[in-house]
């Protein structure tokens, strides 16, 4: 079978951001440090796979956190309605990556069993792990569950042909990035295993933690995953729109034919 195609949407960003938001042991902490938002898309002839679903105008609102379009609207340049939708990779639970969860009605939810624990158990009693999840989302995550449409995780799995996920866990506990063969390798969508290069190129940990460890070890299994460093793709570093060719539209990128440039020097890939 030939590799998949996967394209990188971008449908929010925070530009009110410094490094320490960014990175436990700053350097130059009070610098500027901006944060995209994305959903990726996986297709491979009629197959499509949507991994994570960002978050909604109500969300936005709540948080005081603008989105600079609907994920719904984000997706529409690639021809992709929401009933199209039919499988979801969700990385993790938190509001940027599940809180459209409900725009996605017929898709089936790929989910480790240990974020969907994490997301409900006695860590939820604590406000700064509480933090990042809203319950509405976790909900709709149990909703989907007693409807049939949740399939669960424990480790490594194959989603589809060329398609695995992986347990990460560091920011939560039920973490997973997702492995994808394409023409460029094996390409690893990081998403919040590594916010941005740094993190793992620099091995310099995200404040947001729930195990600090597992954070620092994932790194390493994202270089192990990844047929090439430069194919580990972060979650949120605005770094992605330079590196990475553009697509369809001025917010997507596409990411299996590989980065314009490697990411940990800047020269011109090969």
């Amino acid at each position: 079978m030939s590799g998949w195609q996967v394209h990188a949407v971008r449908y929010a960003e925070r530009t009110a951001r410094i490094r320490a938001d960014s990175f436990i042991f700053a350097d130059n902490h009070d610098a500027p440090h901006a944060m995209d938002y994305s959903v990726w898309v996986l297709r491979r002839g009629a197959e499509v796979i949507l991994v994570d679903t960002g978050y909604d105008e109500a969300e936005a609102v709540a948080r005081g956190r603008p989105i600079l379009m609907d994920p719904r609207e984000a997706l529409r340049p690639l021809g992709l309605r929401p009933e199209d939708v039919t499988k979801v990779i969700v990385t993790h639970l938190h509001y940027d990556h599940a809180g459209g969860l409900y725009l996605f009605p017929e898709a089936t939810l790929h989910l480790q069993a240990a974020e969907m624990q994490y997301a409900t158990g006695p860590c939820m009693c604590h406000d700064v792990l509480r933090g990042p999840f809203t319950a509405g989302h976790v909900c709709e995550a149990v909703r989907r569950l007693y409807a049939g449409r949740v399939v669960f995780h424990d480790g490594d799995a194959e989603i589809a042909e060329g398609v695995t996920v992986h347990l990460v866990g560091g920011h939560s506990r039920g973490l997973q990035c997702v492995r994808v063969l394409t023409e460029a390798g094996h390409l690893v969508l990081a998403s919040d295993a590594s916010h941005f290069y740094e993190n793992v190129f620099e091995r310099k940990p995200f404040p947001i933690v729930v195990d600090v460890q597992d954070m620092l070890d994932g790194f390493g299994r994202l270089e192990a995953l990844a047929t090439r460093p430069e194919l580990i793709v972060p979650g949120h570093d605005p770094l992605v729109r330079t590196y990475f060719p553009k697509d369809i539209a001025p917010h997507i990128r596409r990411l299996d034919r590989g980065p314009l440039r490697d990411p940990r020097s800047g020269r011109r890939a090969c």
